[in-house]
């Protein structure tokens, strides 16, 4: 793919740990109602600086203050994504645990105090019983869980319980290696009021962005279509009972203003990929880290990495849709592709 003259290619993994350092992991919960979990990303050790824009009506986040760039602390040193709607910030919890343990953490006398902002996504009742919903504890086995490979996707951590414009949503990621060698990567929980489907054509609305050969060229056979139009139809969640949230990355060094934007711009690929977005019944979120491996770019370098940003949301949303399972109550637009039920 060639954006403002610059050919672009997907990192090894097509996902967030393309950025060198960074981990992923997720814990979603079991047992009888259950349809819930957890995602952390966790920076290289020293942390990461870090930005954030949050656009939706109805956020449930925590930490957010402290990625001003007026605010003291530069880096942070994870960010957690939960199911479980406000009770699943107590995630975030976990992992600080875990980071503390391990010596990791913004120093003071005598201690370190780890920094992890988080936001939260609804899904309470998903499985059944909205009384489980993720601890600390599952926070803390999404720490256990992280690591630097491939990152899973569909109905998995903080995506388990995810819906999309009536469908299933989840966990997505995709990545892209720029000609100047920085990496810029993007995870997203979509979990939207709005859906990720062009109801006209069955077209996944992220695959516009998509690499030459990322996404199926096959759309959805009419009937299909039909349940798509008629799924959306019906899926009006209350407000503040939807939201999608990314974590955009890179190797090149920003500081936090430049996280921010670069979180702003993570946005823009929300607003390509889901229609509508940023709603009175979303608590839209994107937060942003920079690992600093790479050198700071210069103004054409940092244009290039914005647009790229946009474009790296926006095709994980529509692999967020791809890998997502059906369930007894609820299609997946794969299985909807496939001609399941």
């Amino acid at each position: 793919m060639i954006l403002h003259g610059a050919r672009l290619r997907a990192g090894a993994t097509n996902g967030l740990t393309d950025v060198a350092g960074l981990r992923v992991g997720h814990a979603g919960l079991t047992g009888p109602g259950a349809r819930s979990g957890s995602t952390v990303v966790l920076a290289p050790p020293g942390g990461a600086v870090a930005g954030v824009d949050v656009r939706g009506a109805a956020p449930g986040t925590r930490e957010t203050d402290l990625l001003a760039p007026t605010a003291t602390v530069q880096r942070v040193h994870a960010i957690t994504l939960s199911g479980g709607s406000a009770f699943g910030l107590d995630a975030a919890s976990g992992v600080m645990a875990r980071l503390e343990r391990d010596g990791e953490g913004f120093p003071v006398p005598g201690a370190v105090v780890p920094i992890v902002p988080a936001a939260v996504v609804f899904d309470l009742g998903r499985g059944g019983d909205p009384a489980v919903r993720p601890t600390a504890a599952t926070g803390a086995a999404a720490y256990d869980a992280a690591h630097d490979g491939p990152v899973p996707q569909g109905s998995v951590g903080a995506g388990t319980g995810a819906v999309s414009g009536g469908l299933r949503g989840g966990i997505g990621t995709a990545s892209a290696v720029l000609g100047t060698g920085a990496t810029v990567a993007a995870l997203v929980v979509l979990n939207s009021a709005g859906s990720g489907v062009d109801p006209r054509t069955g077209e996944l609305l992220g695959a516009r962005s998509g690499l030459p050969g990322e996404f199926p060229a096959d759309l959805p056979a009419p009937a299909a279509r039909a349940r798509i139009a008629e799924l959306y139809a019906a899926h009006a969640p209350s407000p503040g009972t939807a939201t999608t949230l990314v974590v955009v990355a890179t190797d090149a060094t920003l500081d936090k203003a430049g996280c921010t934007r670069l979180a702003t711009t993570a946005h823009d690929g929300l607003a390509r990929a889901i229609h509508p977005v940023h709603t009175i019944r979303d608590g839209d979120c994107a937060f942003a880290l920079a690992t600093g491996t790479g050198p700071a770019p210069d103004p054409d370098a940092t244009y290039l990495l914005q647009a790229v940003a946009a474009d790296v949301t926006a095709r994980a949303v529509a692999h967020a849709l791809l890998a997502a399972d059906a369930a007894p109550d609820r299609p997946s637009y794969g299985s909807l592709l496939t001609g399941g039920p």
